[in-house]
Order: structure tokens, then C-alpha cells, then sequence
């Protein structure tokens, strides 16, 4: 009896939810007893609906208040001329402000490759200046 089960479920995938129907439990008949009446059911949709609406969706973009900040984070840049099939290193490239390059996490991966033509100072880094770089 109750809806807490079902609302829990959907938070744990379940898609379906099965419950018996009556309009008054005291008219009697063999699954009337576990059945729900009209407010119940109403109050299991509605409990239903606003947990899976909880659930939401994953957002792999910035949000509308983060566009805004982005150019402050941080990002890969060439901080000291580098030659074509030179290596990357921690003296020529840096994790600095602002955020036009790479990110900042695949800076171990970099380290130790060769750049794929002759690099700037200043230049925010980005994996078409890396030799064999992919960012799987």
C-alpha cells in the first residue's frame, strides 16, 4: 500500500509501475483490499512525476552563469618558442590564464610529445599542434 516504493523506483530506473484500481475499496472483490483509490492514485502520479523531473538530464555545456567566467579559467599555453617535432615539457608549457587552450588535464598526457609544426610564444595549445595527440 502507499506510493513511496513506486516513487522511490523511478529514481532507480523503473520505467513501469503496476497498481491495482478501485473506485472504493469497501465495494469488495478479490484485489480490492491492495487496491488504490482515486486520491491515491492521484497522489502516486504526482509523486511520480515530480521525482522523475528530479532526475533531470546530465549537462555536458557551461550553464548560462558560467559562459560568462569561462575566459578565467585556466588552459594549456606555449610559454617559450618551440620548434617542429621539438618535445613538450614543463619549461614550454604552462597552465595559465586565460582559458582559449587546452585544459588543464591533459597536461601529463602532452608532456613528452612532439609539437606538429613551430609554436609561438603565447599561443594557447590546442591537439592539432601535438603529434599523434587524441583526446580519447
Amino acid at each position: 500500500m502507499g506510493h513511496i516504493i513506486s516513487t522511490v523506483s523511478v529514481g532507480f530506473g523503473a520505467c513501469l509501475i503496476e497498481k491495482h484500481f478501485t473506485l472504493d475499496r469497501f465495494e469488495g472483490g478479490v484485489d480490492s483490499q491492495f487496491s488504490m483509490e482515486p486520491s491515491e492514485l492521484k497522489a502516486l502520479v504526482d509523486s511520480v512525476t515530480i521525482a522523475y523531473s528530479a532526475i533531470g538530464c546530465p549537462a555536458f555545456e557551461p550553464t548560462a552563469s558560467e559562459v560568462s567566467v569561462l575566459k578565467n579559467r585556466r588552459s594549456l599555453y606555449v610559454v617559450e618558442p618551440i620548434s617542429k617535432g621539438q618535445i613538450l615539457t614543463k619549461n614550454n608549457i604552462r597552465s595559465i590564464r586565460p582559458g582559449n587552450g587546452m585544459k588543464p588535464k591533459y597536461y601529463d598526457v602532452i608532456l613528452g610529445k612532439s609539437a606538429a609544426r613551430d609554436l609561438a610564444f603565447g599561443e594557447p595549445l590546442n591537439k592539432t599542434m601535438i603529434e599523434g595527440f587524441s583526446c580519447d
